[in-house]
């Protein structure tokens, strides 16, 4: 019964959040800080987190592929796939799920024990609207713009890594990523990334407005907008897969 409270209670928020807003200028400011806060404050770590992966899954794949009948070429196409329509759009949102996730919980959380909520709702705002809406627009835009850096980083980093272990040579890994190449993939990958971002910054935000308590209590929002925001996102990267590839 405890479910069925706080996804009521979510579809509820998210009701306050999509109402019309007050002023569109201020939503507007908003928007533009987010994008600074949660897509390129990001960069950093989704920049690092995909050289490294795409060098390790590129080693890895030329690992598996020992027998003499496949081609070498196979480790480029495995590597370029397993990028496009796993790691990239759900490992690295789930690592955004981590970082973006409890900002934006210890953040409205924080607001939430100090009243700073309740004093813009006596000024007549709506407060899940300005908290919530600017963030969740702004990852739904910013995220996919992430998610196509960090599969580009990552073949970046397979070549580089295939290249200086011996794995693979840069002409058989590049051939491998061109081999057989579905442009569709990348649309899949996409799709998901736009729910991924949503999840996000919504659970995140529903845990951090119903806070209550102190700081040992804004820790524990924050927490919780991780796990469930990722539990979320698992489940629907298995929907959304066997809605999209199937």
């Amino acid at each position: 019964m405890n479910w069925f409270f706080h996804i009521g209670r979510y579809y509820i928020m998210m009701v306050r959040v999509f109402s019309k807003p007050e002023k569109w200028s201020i939503y507007r400011n908003q928007f533009v800080k987010e994008i600074d806060n949660l897509g390129i404050g990001s960069l950093g770590i989704v920049l690092i987190i995909s050289v490294f992966m795409g060098a390790v899954i590129t080693i890895q794949s030329a690992f598996g592929f020992e027998s003499p009948w496949i081609p070498l070429y196979a480790v480029g196409v495995a590597s370029r796939d397993s990028i496009i329509l796993e790691f990239s759009p759900t490992i690295v949102s789930l690592i955004l799920a981590g970082k973006v996730g409890s900002n934006i919980a210890s953040e409205i959380g924080t607001m939430k024990v100090t009243e700073q909520i309740d004093a813009l709702e006596i000024m007549g705002i709506n407060s899940k609207a300005y908290l919530i809406l600017p963030k969740i627009v702004a990852a739904v835009f910013i995220n996919p713009f992430l998610i196509v850096i960090s599969m580009f980083l990552s073949l970046l980093g397979g070549l580089i890594g295939g290249t200086m272990t011996g794995a693979v040579t840069s002409y058989q890994f590049i051939y491998g990523i061109q081999y057989d190449f579905r442009p569709y993939n990348v649309t899949y990958a996409l799709i998901k990334t736009l729910f991924f971002a949503f999840i996000i910054t919504s659970v995140s935000a529903y845990h951090g407005y119903y806070t209550q308590g102190g700081a040992l209590e804004v820790g524990k929002s924050s927490t919780n907008a991780v796990v469930y925001s990722s539990i979320v996102i698992l489940l629907f990267n298995f929907i959304l897969t066997q809605i999209l590839l199937s």
